[in-house]
């Protein structure tokens, strides 16, 4: 495993669209334990394989709930449900927090690391970690999305 550079905000990769991953193999275990790695060692609760450069759709979250290390490859949200209107922070933007507003409650579907299908429930922060890496997914992001600018205490 290794911790690998994440892009920042300006990088234009940050802006592509990340395609289907149809390989589960080695390849992609080693993306997958390198990017958990590196959110961690960022102390993030989200990443997204674009901001690492790989424009593949994998995404990890840990938020430190029952749920542990989620890892989503090819992910879809199917449903959706409520409202939240929440700080966020992004790894690829340090330092910086902006209010979004999420939905409250979403089901995502995905693969596993080894093709298996997978489906997750979340909640507030889980929902809106959710949303975050999936819309890194299609070259969104979060700042797209800010409603207002939180000040950071110095």
């Amino acid at each position: 495993m290794a911790v690998r550079e994440i892009l920042r905000f300006g990088d234009e990769l940050l802006r592509e669209h990340s395609a289907e991953v149809d390989k589960f193999d080695a390849e992609l275990w080693e993306l997958l334990d390198d990017m958990y790695e590196t959110m961690c060692a960022a102390d993030g609760v989200g990443l997204a394989a674009p901001q690492i450069g790989v424009l593949k759709r994998v995404v990890v979250i840990d938020i430190g709930d029952e749920n542990g290390r989620i890892e989503l490859v090819n992910p879809v949200i199917l449903s959706m449900r409520g409202k939240q209107t929440e700080p966020e922070g992004c790894l690829s933007y340090p330092g910086k927090q902006g209010v979004v507003k999420r939905p409250a409650y979403v089901r995502v579907r995905a693969l596993d690391r080894y093709g298996k299908k997978v489906e997750y429930k979340g909640k507030e922060l889980l929902a809106r970690a959710f949303c975050h890496e999936i819309d890194h997914l299609n070259g969104i992001l979060y700042k797209d999305k800010v409603i207002e600018w939180v000040e950071e205490d110095e």
